[in-house]
This record gives structure tokens, sequence and C-alpha cells, in this order.
């Protein structure tokens, strides 16, 4: 099954610019905003989840990174905001649900982050961001992962927390990473995992003519990653 890692945090605290240094990868990006780093990056932009699941399916990238992926949720409420009654809701959730689900069913050496918005819950405590109550009350999102990073800024720097403080939903497993706080970098997190879990990773590819630095290739959100 492959590895799915849940980074969550406010907006403007480095999920996304967490990407800049991932090599292999493709990029989902949900709600469609331009990443805030010069790129070459293989992007997509899909907000459907079945069209997402068909893309985990046959990805071929190691890395498969889901931006934004609350919008799942706020992208499909407000086109049915019109709509009476709950069961858009269930809808909603169970496709929100199936995307994660769906990483189970692929190889071993796939990994796919899921960049999410976080909220704080009644209690006080921080959690991944969603809609309604049947996820959090029925299913509890972090419980599908065994990796959660929080995004933490400190003055001039931002960070990735590792462990849990009592008041959030982070988890790492036992000696993945050697401290509380981590420079927000997902491709030094991508070696930890995979030092962690015994996987072989291809080395970089080699700058090419088609694949020059700060070149955003275009993009009709119909491509593969």
């Amino acid at each position: 099954m492959g590895i799915p890692i849940l980074i969550i945090g406010e907006s403007g605290t480095g999920k996304s610019t967490s990407i800049r240094n991932l090599t292999n990868a493709g990029i989902i990006n949900v709600y469609g905003k331009p990443l805030p780093f010069r790129n070459s990056m293989k992007t997509v932009n899909i907000d459907d989840c079945n069209k997402i699941i068909t893309l985990l399916n046959k990805a071929e990238a190691d890395i498969i990174v889901i931006d934004d992926f609350q919008y799942l949720l706020v992208n499909q409420f407000m086109k049915r905001a019109m709509e009476k009654g709950y069961d858009k809701f269930t809808e909603m959730a169970k496709g929100y649900y199936d995307v994660i689900d769906a990483v189970r069913k692929m190889p071993a050496n796939k990994r796919v982050y899921f960049l999410s918005h976080s909220e704080r819950d009644n209690f006080g405590n921080v959690k991944v961001k969603t809609i309604g109550k049947l996820l959090d009350e029925k299913v509890t999102v972090e419980g599908m992962f065994t990796i959660v990073l929080r995004t933490v800024v400190t003055e001039d720097k931002y960070l990735f927390q590792t462990q849990n403080s009592g008041q959030d939903t982070v988890k790492s497993p036992m000696d993945m990473f050697a401290e509380p706080y981590i420079p927000n970098d997902l491709e030094e997190v991508d070696k930890a995992v995979c030092e962690y879990y015994g996987i072989s990773t291809p080395p970089p590819k080699k700058e090419g003519k088609n694949n020059k630095p700060n070149e955003t290739p275009p993009n009709d959100g119909n491509g593969g990653v």
C-alpha cells in the first residue's frame, strides 16, 4: 500500500512552499492557484474526487502532492450551495474519504502528500479543516494517516512540527524525525519517510532542454502526474 502523509496549517504558513525542492513529484492543484515559487513541476488542476482517484491509480511519479486538499470539500459545497437536504454533505464526505483511501491501493513505494488548512475545534485543539460533522464525528480524518505534520512560523523561520503538543493532531512514527521541529522542506521529509520504510529512490533527473529551471509547462488540467 502507498503512504499517505498529511500536512496541515493556516494559510501563508508554508504548506505550498514546502513543495519547492521535491524531485520526481506530480502536483494535483485542487484550487488551481499558482504555486508560490518558480518551478517546472508537472501540475494538473482538478477538484473532482473521482478524477483524482483515477490519477492516483495510474500515477507514474513516486511522489504525488495534493495541494489545497480542503478545497475538494469547499468547491463542491459552493457549487451545490443552493441544493436542499443533507445528502450532498454525505456525497462530499465520501468523495473526500475515498481519495485518501485510494492511497492504500497504490504500490508501496508511492508517497502521497495531502496539504490542507487547519482549524481549531470546540476544545481549542488544532485539526484538519473539513465541512460538516460527518468526517469529524464518524471518520476522524487524521486517523487515516500515520504521519501528520503541522506548519509553524517562528520569527523568520518556517517549520514543520513533528510531534504532538497535546493540543493538535500531529504525529509521526518513533525515530522517524530526530527533532520536534524541522525545516518546511518536503524533499527532506520524503527522504526521512523513505529511509524509515526502506524505500529506494531514483537519483534526480538531470536538467535538459525540456526541463529548464523556473520554466512552468503549460497545463490544460487534463494531463497526468
